[in-house]
């Protein structure tokens, strides 16, 4: 039987959840929700949508469990803090962790991840509460994905990383093995980390510049 599951948010991020928990998991999908001042419509995907407010006398901690389905925008933190309230009100947050992920770390993982497809999870990992993993990253044996991070696809994280709370890793990043990230580090497409990184340290790749030569000129292609 399965049970019961409330998503908090009402955009791509939640849409793409209920395609996940509806088709790969052992939950089902009854209701969204959002903060009252951000309710702009009574159904999302064909489910109702109530205010995060009423909530818990509309769908009880008893009886339902919920998942927070937010980006991360303000670096993590209003996924942060919708992840915080929904444990003070005393809801289970269950994990959506692919069918199609290799994950080989005996699922040593927090709660309120959401871990897509083509992910390789080396054994001796440790993932951490409210992690974001999207599709087709390495995370190489023995490292540390703390709480609340955002990592994007095809990132390698090697082996014995440490990635501190709240980060955001962009795609195609690499972190070599060893290296300790400290809390609220933006990591940004396609930069290589080589050392440590202190708390809010940013790294930036700069961007392939365009040809001045337009395409109609370019021969051989």
């Amino acid at each position: 039987m399965k049970k019961s599951l409330v998503i908090f948010g009402a955009g791509k991020i939640a849409e793409l959840a209920h395609y996940y928990f509806s088709n790969d998991s052992q939950y089902d999908v009854k209701a969204f929700s959002v903060d009252g001042s951000f309710l702009k419509s009574n159904s999302f995907q064909g489910r109702p949508v109530v205010p995060f407010e009423d909530i818990i006398n509309i769908f009880p901690p008893d009886d339902y469990n919920i998942f927070i389905a937010i980006s991360y925008s303000r670096l993590n933190e209003d996924r942060k803090e919708k992840y915080l309230q929904s444990k003070n009100l005393g809801y289970q947050m269950p994990s959506y962790v692919s069918s199609k992920a290799t994950v080989l770390n005996d699922h040593k993982i927090g709660d309120n991840c959401f871990i897509l497809e083509d992910n390789t999870i080396q054994p001796f990992v440790s993932i951490g509460n409210n992690v974001t993993i999207w599709s087709g990253n390495h995370i190489g044996h023995h490292s540390i994905i703390r709480d609340h991070s955002f990592i994007s696809s095809h990132v390698v994280v090697s082996g014995g990383v440490t990635l501190g709370e709240s980060c955001f890793v962009g795609v195609n990043a690499t972190l070599r093995d060893h290296v300790s990230i400290g809390p609220k580090c933006v990591i940004g497409a396609g930069a290589r980390i080589l050392k440590d990184a202190n708390e809010g340290s940013v790294f930036m790749e700069k961007a392939t510049e365009a040809s001045k030569v337009p395409s109609s000129k370019l021969r051989n292609i």
